[in-house]
């Protein structure tokens, strides 16, 4: 019994290590299991299929701020992606922003830019600048494809190493699980959705892209501090359900803070 642990650990190393890339935004290595274009064509069925089980708002004063917030954002990234010469990292991105009726304190944001914000979350927004906080956050964590890195993991785990074609073809459920997991989508205990330093980096990265939105990426230490409290409460569904300390986040953003308004944020 040991020596087969030790041959599946060891098999595990070395998948793990061929299948490593380098992300072009983040400049980080990463496990990558699963292939941008396989992330993306199952984020389309499962977001339909979120969408079309879950109620959708549309039309309301909340709804219209929803979707203008998101689509300053996305704007603000094509034009970064673009001045950077990375605009092929956002082929197949086809982005869609949707409100949910839901009382969690949380938002995501699936592989091509699928994104959802829960109502829930917005008496902690209070404002625009607070809600991009939020939804920059959330896109950062798909563009640096930390979901992605998290479901590669969560398919070593389960033995199926050998990628997510493969993984759908043979155990469709557990590999749509893992994916649902991997993005926040549901509370599942395959695994937590994000580590602290994927946190710390989707922090990094949406406080940048928000600034470049033209919202004041001083917000975020405000929204950070209500969204504290609030989880505070009781609340467990929320998008702090792995959350690095308050203490390390807010020192985190105020390391940041004075460049990313200095470098990138532009009153619009």
């Amino acid at each position: 019994m040991k020596k087969i642990i030790q041959t599946v650990s060891l098999f595990a190393i070395i998948i793990a290590s061929v299948a490593c890339q380098r992300n072009a935004i983040t400049g980080r290595k990463q496990l990558s299991l699963v292939p941008e274009s396989e992330a993306q064509s199952l984020a389309i069925s499962q977001y339909k299929s979120f969408l079309n089980t879950n109620k959708v708002v549309n039309g309301t004063a909340e709804a219209v701020m929803v979707k203008r917030v998101g689509e300053r954002i996305v704007s603000a990234i094509k034009k970064y992606y673009q001045q950077k010469g990375l605009s092929n990292e956002l082929e197949g991105y086809t982005w869609d922003i949707n409100l949910v009726n839901d009382k969690q304190m949380n938002a995501w944001c699936m592989p091509g830019g699928k994104i959802v914000v829960y109502t829930g979350i917005l008496p902690i927004t209070q404002n625009e600048a607070g809600l991009a906080v939020v939804m920059g956050h959330e896109i950062a964590h798909a563009l640096a494809r930390h979901g992605s890195e998290r479901m590669s993991q969560g398919l070593l785990q389960q033995g199926l190493g050998a990628g997510m074609s493969i993984a759908l073809s043979n155990k469709p459920q557990l590999t749509q699980d893992i994916f649902n997991a991997s993005y926040g989508i549901a509370s599942g205990t395959i695994m937590p959705a994000f580590s602290r330093s994927n946190e710390l980096e989707a922090d990094r990265f949406g406080l940048m892209f928000s600034a470049l939105a033209g919202f004041d990426p001083r917000e975020a230490l405000s929204f950070w501090k209500r969204m504290s409290a609030a989880a505070g409460g009781g609340n467990t569904n929320s998008i702090l359900s792995t959350h690095p300390s308050d203490v390390e986040r807010m020192a985190a953003l105020e390391k940041i803070m004075a460049s990313t308004i200095q470098n990138y944020y532009k009153k619009s």
